[in-house]
């Protein structure tokens, strides 16, 4: 029997008697309750990673809630959603996990939720999303699709129903290396659509191919068996839907962006002049409604294409009005702060990584994300504007080794040694070759642990949570507010 957490917070016991609680349950997580017989008013229940363990029958109920899991992937974007009706979608994964200096992407989250949350050995995806052509957005959904026997997942394989992607895409010729196909009166013309786009443009003898990893990545889409699919928002169309997400279902997945205008009788998106400000420029912008809670989706939109964006809203602009939004770019300065305006946010979340080169968040876009948010304050405190970070909310454990043991040597003291070195592997976010160094021992650090900074959200339509996890006290941190639509 499965139920869901009923209150923000509820404990998990060892057994039907113990006081102390081993671990903590937030709102609308899964149940499976083992019995129906109630025991010192607890029900014996996996939940997690706890198996057999006891939480009181009276903070489980029966109503699913919307699931949204903005996962610390290190450099990229990674969001699981989980609708109330249990379909799972996954929008974007962070860089391949062997180009991550933690050897981390989204795939290890999902991973974990299938094999070890769900106790099942296939994850199930109804719809995998690539916001856009970058590698620290796809990798992470590469990881997934890879053989089991050598990346260390422990579920056995990965089902995806539809793959979705923005349609811009890495090309090559015989005369071109790497570029995005060709333009036709100021707009990109060469987009990738269905799985057929995908098959011809895999193909040796086709004049314009596909190019790189973003090619070695849809080679395993199209033999993942996943149906394929462009999105975009034609203004002279009018909106489109998710399929299966429409106006009329209960969770609502409105597409936004990018914005396509038609170029000599096809489908064209605007050239924004440079290939990151196309790659980025023309992510998919999506908008999840569940009853009155509306969430805003936005890849590494930048400047030029919000702005573009909110001109093609003309009439329209109140869509992009939202409860809670992922933040641009991984927080980048390349913003609009009109666009922010328009949104107004009560929650901005960052997924931004550890590389310094890119320095993000920047101070400003934390700023423009707090004064241009929605403002409730009750009993003379700030509700929201909140603004969360995962690479804020990440900590590591670290150590300073003293001493060494090889086989059955004696311990070899490290304190003012510097004849005992390390060669170790250094990888950059997105580098394609670690770097090889070499250093005393007993200057290195040890990290036991990293702790990943996983940002929660859940809403009964009405009703939004946001939470983190204190790992030092191992306790959930909260905030809650009602939707303002």
């Amino acid at each position: 029997m499965i139920k869901y957490v009923n209150k923000n917070i509820t404990k998990v016991y060892e057994t039907k008697d113990s006081r102390k609680a081993v671990l903590e349950l937030l709102w609308g997580d899964r149940v499976e309750v083992l019995n129906n017989r109630k025991a010192n008013g607890r029900y014996k229940i996996n939940a997690r990673w706890a198996r057999g363990y006891f939480v009181r029958a009276e903070d489980l109920g029966d109503e699913p809630l919307l699931e949204l899991y903005f996962i610390d992937v290190g450099q990229g974007d990674g969001v699981l959603v989980v609708t109330p009706d249990r379909k799972h979608l996954l929008i974007d994964g962070g860089y391949n996990r062997s180009k991550q200096p933690h050897g981390k992407s989204a795939a290890d989250f999902i991973d974990w939720k299938f094999k070890v949350d769900y106790n099942e050995d296939k994850i199930k995806l109804d719809a995998m999303i690539s916001s856009h052509c970058d590698a620290d957005h796809y990798g992470g959904l590469w990881d997934l699709l890879l053989d089991r026997e050598n990346n260390e997942l422990e579920t056995e394989e990965t089902i995806v129903d539809h793959f979705y992607h923005a349609g811009v895409s890495w090309w090559k010729t015989d005369s071109k290396k790497r570029f995005l196909g060709k333009t036709e009166n100021g707009y990109l013309v060469n987009l990738l659509t269905g799985i057929t786009s995908i098959r011809n443009g895999l193909r040796s003898s086709s004049s314009l191919k596909l190019q790189g990893e973003w090619a070695k990545f849809l080679n395993k889409i199209k033999s993942s068996g996943a149906k394929v699919s462009r999105l975009s928002y034609n203004p002279e169309k009018g909106f489109d839907y998710l399929p299966g997400f429409e106006e009329d279902k209960e969770t609502s997945i409105k597409v936004l962006g990018p914005i396509e205008n038609t170029i000599n009788g096809k489908p064209g998106l605007k050239d924004f002049k440079n290939d990151s400000q196309n790659t980025n420029g023309h992510s998919i912008l999506l908008r999840l409604d569940y009853g009155n809670a509306k969430i805003l989706l936005t890849g590494d939109l930048n400047k030029q294409s919000q702005q573009h964006i909110v001109e093609s809203l003309t009439g329209n602009r109140a869509e992009l009005a939202a409860d809670v939004v992922k933040a641009c770019h991984h927080g980048s300065d390349d913003c609009s702060y009109d666009f922010l305006q328009r949104v107004q946010a009560a929650v901005t979340i960052i997924s931004s990584g550890d590389d310094e080169s890119h320095a993000h968040p920047r101070p400003n876009i934390v700023a423009a994300s707090g004064s241009t948010g929605y403002i409730i304050i009750d009993d003379d405190e700030l509700k929201t504007p909140l603004v969360y970070s995962t690479e804020i909310s990440r900590s590591l454990k670290i150590g300073h080794p003293t001493k060494i043991k090889v086989g059955n040597a004696s311990n070899i003291d490290l304190d003012g040694n510097e004849t005992v070195k390390v060669t170790y592997k250094r990888v950059r976010s997105g580098a394609i070759k670690p770097q090889t160094l070499q250093k005393p021992l007993r200057k290195l650090k040890v990290i036991d642990g990293i702790v990943y900074g996983l940002v929660n959200v859940r809403t009964d339509g009405n009703k939004i949570l946001c939470a983190i996890m204190n790992e030092g006290k191992r306790k959930w941190e909260c905030k809650t507010f009602n939707s303002r639509f």
